[in-house]
């Protein structure tokens, strides 16, 4: 990375919003997509990352991708809840009901997987480590601090 604006090591922390780590998570666990939270240059003292699906920027991207884009650091969203709550199964839920119809089962399904939404909403990291491709041994994790959002 060249310049001081593109200097990682400013980052002092990350503000993530709930709800995005709360989506990112979820798509992670729930799919075959990697969905995290990005921060792109021009990096600063406090950062806000963004929700951003991997797969579908490099299915994008072309040779002409912008600095930007090419130094952003990826954060995983399970790298930013503390004790992070096993995610509901829909065997699960169904089978801690048993004797329900099938409107009922979808219906505590739902219920299941919104819970576990707030328990990730209210369980977001203090810190988190920051890993930077393409530094030396030396720099390529920091960690900063965390401020959730919403």
């Amino acid at each position: 990375m060249t310049g001081d604006t593109a200097d990682p090591t400013r980052i002092r922390s990350i503000a993530v919003h709930r709800e995005d780590v709360a989506n990112a998570l979820e798509a992670t666990l729930r799919t075959d997509r990697e969905v995290v939270l990005r921060v792109t240059p021009p990096f600063s003292g406090r950062m806000r990352a963004r929700l951003h699906a991997v797969d579908a920027a490099e299915s994008r991207r072309n040779a002409t991708a912008s600095a930007a884009e090419s130094d952003a650091i990826h954060v995983d969203p399970r790298d930013l809840v503390a004790d992070l709550p096993a995610y509901p199964e829909v065997d699960e839920t169904a089978a801690d009901h048993p004797d329900a119809n099938v409107e009922t089962r979808r219906r505590r399904h739902g219920e299941a997987v919104e819970a576990w939404r707030e328990r990730v909403r209210g369980s977001i990291a203090d810190a988190v480590t920051l890993d930077v491709d393409g530094a030396s041994d030396s720099e390529a994790s920091d960690e900063v601090d965390v401020t959730a959002l919403g």
